[in-house]
């Protein structure tokens, strides 16, 4: 099953000394889950100042800058794994150097037939 490790901190969470650190050891973590057969992607997405958020109501678009949601904390990447289980989905999350700064949120994937490879 597949499954999406959601990282949340704040913008602010880390210098860049530690960012850049986070950067290689999380490039480690991926080549443990590609030797491992879990692998599927992984990436650090740019600073909640370049988010857009769009939303479409009653057939017309509303483009707005910024994320959706009014938070403390923002989404600042992901994994996508394949693994057996929750158990083994939460022992990945927990190796992510984002979970010492912040909180790794894990959701199963809902795979729908006829979607393309």
């Amino acid at each position: 099953m597949k499954y999406l490790l959601l990282i949340y901190m704040t913008d602010d969470a880390m210098t860049e000394s530690e960012r850049e650190a986070c950067y290689k050891e999380s490039t480690q973590l991926c080549h443990d889950l590609k030797a491992n057969g879990q692998f599927v992607s992984a990436n650090p997405l740019q600073p909640t100042s370049t988010a857009t958020s769009v939303r479409v109501r009653e057939g017309k678009s509303l483009v707005t800058d910024g994320p959706f949601a009014e938070t403390r904390e923002h989404l600042g990447g992901y994994f996508l794994i394949d693994a057996p289980n929750l158990d083994e989905a939460i022992r990945v999350a927990g190796r992510i150097p984002g979970a010492r700064k912040g909180t790794v949120e894990v959701r199963p994937v809902l795979e729908i037939p006829g979607l393309p490879t």
